[in-house]
């Protein structure tokens, strides 16, 4: 896969996260995904992918703005760095009480490539960042 075609990949994938069309994202992973989320440990797996994002999407709102995509040569590393901006809807286990608070975080994703299929996905952003935004409307 060229660097343009792997870009073009995780463009799709984004755009199916920012659409909140969680199928079309996990037709693009492979069926042993590794999922680095930022705040927990390594999944394995497009089923546990999805309940991921099911459950973010249960306490989150969250839409990634200022896109920009990054590819190394052979299309194998594809980086995206972004905006997140987000809307905390729904208190979740171990969070602040929810109250709608909004936020604007820098965050980034890194990915690998094999076989047209993402295979990797590792999530980034500052942590206490987010909580501090998440505590803010307490």
């Amino acid at each position: 896969m060229s660097s343009e075609e792997a870009s073009g990949l995780v463009r799709s994938y984004l755009d199916a996260l920012n659409a909140s069309d969680h199928d079309a994202a996990l037709a693009l992973v492979s069926e042993d995904v590794a999922h680095d989320p930022f705040e927990g440990e390594r999944e394995i797996g497009r089923e546990k992918l999805r309940w991921h994002l099911g459950l973010a999407a249960r306490h989150f709102d969250e839409r990634l703005a200022d896109i920009a995509v990054m590819s190394a040569p052979g299309g194998v590393r594809v980086a995206a760095e972004f905006t997140v901006r987000g809307t905390y809807r729904a208190s979740a286990e171990g969070l602040p009480e929810a109250t709608g608070q909004t936020y604007a975080l820098p965050g980034g994703m890194f990915f690998e490539i094999d076989g047209g299929e993402i295979t990797r996905i590792t999530e980034q952003r500052n942590r206490t960042q987010w909580l501090a935004a998440l505590s803010a409307g307490r």
